[in-house]
C-alpha cells in the first residue's frame, strides 16, 4: 500500500462491448471537468461476470455501466438494489461503495425523460395517452418512466403480442395492448409516441406502422440512433410533430452514473453529442 490516493476507474462491462459510444462519451467528461480518472470498456462472458465484478473494486473501480447481456443478471450480484432497477428488472448501472457492498441502478428511465424534456420542452406527458411500439428491456424502462411523471394512459404494441401482455400483467391497468397490425389506431391523440424497438436501425427492418392518426402535436421519438434521423423521425417532423432523437437518452442516463462514480454533475450539450457522434 502506498499513501498516494487512487486514481478513480469506472467502465462498461457487456459482450460484445467494442461498439460502446461510453468509453468517449465520459472520457470527454473526464477531460471536460479536469478529472483524474479513467473509463474503459470490458468485454466479459457470462461465465465470469461475478468473479470479475467481485474483483474490480480491489483494482480500485468505484463502478461500471452494465449492458447485454448482463443487465438482468447483474441484480442478483448486488447489495442493494433501487426500486426502480427492481421495477425495471435490469440494472445499467453499478456503483461500488467504500463500505464494500455494491449498489445497482438503472438510469434508463431517467435518461429518457431527461432527453425529452431538453428536446421538446412544451411536453406534457400527464395530459394524454402515449403510444409505444416494442416490448423489450428498453420498454420497461420507458414504461416505467412514463408511469412516473403521470401519463394516464400507455398503449403497448409488439410484434410478439404475448410479451406486450407480460408487461401489461407487470405493470397494470395503464397499460392497454393492441394488436400489431393495429398499431396505427394508437397514434390518434397519443400525446406522447415511442418506438423501443429495433425497427428502423441500420441492418434491421423499417419502422412500417402507418401515421395515418398521428397528430401533428404528438411529441414523437425513436430510441433507434443509427441511423440519427430515423425513417420514424422523418415522417412524423413532416406531418408537422415535435420529435426527439435516440442520442440524448444515451447521454443522459449516463449522467448520474458519471456524478457518482466521479463526484461531478456532467452537462448534456452539443459539444457531448459532438463527440458522441464523431466516435
Amino acid at each position: 500500500m502506498t499513501d498516494h490516493p487512487r486514481i478513480p476507474l469506472a467502465g462498461v462491462i457487456g459482450s460484445p462491448i467494442a461498439h460502446s459510444k461510453s468509453p468517449q462519451l465520459h472520457g470527454h467528461w473526464l477531460k471536460t471537468y479536469g478529472i483524474r480518472g479513467y473509463y474503459i470498456p470490458m468485454d466479459v462472458a457470462q461465465s465470469d461476470l461475478r468473479e470479475v465484478i467481485a474483483t474490480l473494486p480491489k483494482a480500485g473501480f468505484v463502478g461500471v455501466n452494465v449492458t447485454i447481456p448482463h443487465k438482468e443478471t447483474v441484480l442478483a450480484l448486488a447489495d442493494v438494489v433501487t426500486d426502480r432497477a427492481a421495477l425495471i428488472g435490469a440494472a445499467n448501472t453499478l456503483i461500488f461503495r467504500k463500505d464494500g457492498r455494491i449498489h445497482a441502478d438503472n438510469t434508463d428511465g431517467y435518461g429518457f425523460i431527461a432527453n425529452l424534456r431538453q428536446n421538446a420542452p412544451t411536453w406534457a406527458p400527464q395530459s394524454g395517452a402515449a403510444a409505444v411500439f416494442g416490448a423489450g428491456g428498453a420498454a420497461r424502462a420507458v414504461i416505467a418512466s412514463l408511469i412516473e411523471v403521470g401519463v394516464p394512459e400507455i398503449r403497448l404494441s409488439n410484434r410478439t403480442r404475448a410479451r406486450a401482455e407480460a408487461l401489461r400483467q407487470e405493470f397494470g391497468a395503464k397499460v392497454i395492448v393492441h394488436d400489431w397490425v393495429h398499431a396505427g389506431s394508437m397514434l390518434e391523440d397519443a400525446v406522447t409516441v415511442v418506438n423501443t424497438s429495433s425497427l428502423g436501425m441500420v441492418g434491421k427492418p423499417d419502422f412500417r406502422v402507418p401515421l395515418d392518426a398521428l397528430s401533428k402535436s404528438s411529441v414523437v421519438t425513436d430510441l433507434v440512433y443509427t441511423p440519427l434521423r430515423t425513417r420514424l423521425l422523418e415522417e412524423a417532423e413532416a406531418l408537422g410533430c415535435v420529435t426527439v432523437d435516440g442520442l440524448g437518452m444515451l447521454l443522459h442516463q449516463a449522467a448520474p452514473a458519471f456524478e457518482r462514480w466521479f463526484g461531478a454533475r456532467p452537462e448534456v450539450d452539443q459539444a457531448t453529442r459532438d463527440v458522441v457522434l464523431g466516435a
